[in-house]
């Protein structure tokens, strides 16, 4: 029998941990730079994930450059749970460059990351990060629940339909895959992880900010 093996992608079309060689190409294949490798087991390859690739490829780490090692954990309100995702995007102009990412909402641990990826919007990106969110504590089996600090985001998912009005072109083609995907995703299957609004106002930043405000 094939020993089953656990995917880290720390640069490529999407960032994380993947279940299978397939998903794992999909990520790197002919991407510039792709960094990858794979793990025995699910322990070492989220604790890989946590750390620079450099680690793992015997390569010198330059000052300066840019590292995912753990993030310093927030401090968060008592009326937060800890035990949690917390997802953000952001976006450099309307449509610009868009990203979005999903961390741990206890320690700020970065668990995946999908961009820059050319003419996007922010609320279709929060949209991406929500539904990311939900595949991925899926595919783990955890029942905990997400944080937004978006409510389009939030009502398109339980709608689930992104209702963006920006045009698709052959510059954000890409985008619009994922959209259609996500929208897939939310059409075949079912979820009982919590949605929580982030409440910025009185919480602060959401834990996944980017930080660009």
């Amino acid at each position: 029998m094939a020993k089953y093996k656990y995917y880290v992608v720390w640069e490529g079309r999407a960032r994380g941990i993947f279940n299978s060689w397939e998903e794992c190409k999909e990520q790197v294949e002919n991407f510039k730079g792709a960094k990858y490798k794979s793990f025995d087991d699910l322990e070492s390859a989220t604790e890989a994930f946590r750390k620079a690739p450099d680690d793992y490829f015997g390569i010198l780490r330059k000052i300066g450059e840019h590292s995912r090692e753990k993030l310093a954990a927030p401090t968060l309100p008592p009326t937060v749970i800890a035990d949690s995702l917390a997802v953000d995007a952001a976006c450099s102009g309307n449509p610009g460059h868009m990203e979005y990412r999903g961390v741990d909402t206890k320690s700020g641990i970065e668990l995946f990351h999908v961009g820059p990826m050319p003419q996007g919007t922010n609320n279709i990106g929060e949209f991406l990060a929500l539904v990311h969110g939900l595949a991925y504590l899926q595919q783990r089996g955890s029942q905990i629940p997400i944080y937004s600090d978006s409510c389009n985001a939030i009502a398109w998912v339980r709608q689930k339909k992104c209702k963006t009005k920006l045009t698709p072109n052959a510059v954000n083609a890409p985008i619009f895959d994922l959209i259609a995907r996500a929208e897939r995703w939310l059409q075949t299957h079912t979820y009982t992880n919590p949605i929580i609004k982030w409440e910025t106002e009185q919480w602060g930043e959401i834990p996944a900010d980017f930080g660009r405000k």
